[in-house]
């Protein structure tokens, strides 16, 4: 088991200079199955620093995705603690953890659940809008966050007019819209071919070295997994880091 791992690489983003970007310790989660308890993670200690990429691996139904959703406010530990930038993310209120989850963490999934009624600038500027941002100004960051990814020309079209490897760019634009501290992507490149595939990891990358944006990234893709500068494997409720 990977106890009181603690991963390096300074950055200075944070607003608690001492604080990494997250802490976990002992954080495990435990599902009721027929008849027995399942530990799906087993008293993960980790520090993730402003700045890193990670890649999170292992067979389907290890538990990658529950990592990810309790990094992201989305799910809670069974036990153990989580603290995010230095706060106690247990302690916040489900208010308080939905504007941390708007302002400060971009999600990208597997599929790019974007709403076919909306544009593609719509689709991308939705985020700020919940969040409260004035309509304009939500379009306007849309209108950047698309230019970063590669879709100026599709900002008015409607998204089931775009490819595969668009929509994921688009999803990803929307991600980073509010310039967040951490994107968690979960299977990024899972349903692209090898081609798209490629384009998004490039793409994770260029945000990473602009931004000093946190990537923590659950892939099967072996090739995305490489290129991020951390790697482990999540294999009977531990994590392991892997050796290069």
């Amino acid at each position: 088991m990977m106890a009181d791992m603690f991963l390096s690489m300074a950055s200075g983003m944070s607003g608690d200079t001492h604080a990494p970007l997250y802490s976990l310790r002992n954080l495990s989660k435990i599902f009721d199955g027929p008849g027995e308890q399942i530990h799906i993670l087993q008293a993960i200690s980790l520090d993730i620093q402003e700045g890193e990429t990670i890649a999170v691996v292992g067979a389907s139904g290890s538990g990658k995705s529950t990592l990810l959703h309790i990094l992201g406010t989305l799910a809670t530990q069974t036990s153990g603690d989580l603290f995010f930038r230095g706060r106690d993310v247990s302690a916040l209120s489900n208010a308080a953890k939905a504007a941390v989850r708007n302002k400060e963490i971009g999600f990208v999934f597997q599929f790019h659940h974007l709403l076919p009624e909306f544009t593609t600038l719509e689709n991308v500027a939705m985020q700020a809008i919940i969040g409260g941002v004035a309509r304009k100004e939500a379009l306007e960051k849309a209108e950047e966050a698309l230019c970063r990814v590669g879709l100026a020309d599709r900002a008015s079209f409607d998204v089931s007019a775009l490819s595969g490897g668009e929509r994921q760019r688009a999803a990803i634009a929307r991600a980073v819209l509010l310039r967040p501290r951490v994107l968690l992507a979960d299977e990024p490149t899972g349903n692209l071919d090898e081609k798209n595939g490629r384009r998004v990891t490039e793409l994770l990358l260029e945000l990473n070295a602009a931004d000093a944006m946190s990537m923590i990234v659950v892939t099967h893709n072996p090739e995305l997994a490489d290129r991020m500068g951390k790697c482990f494997e999540l294999k009977s409720g531990d994590l392991y880091e892997q050796t290069r």
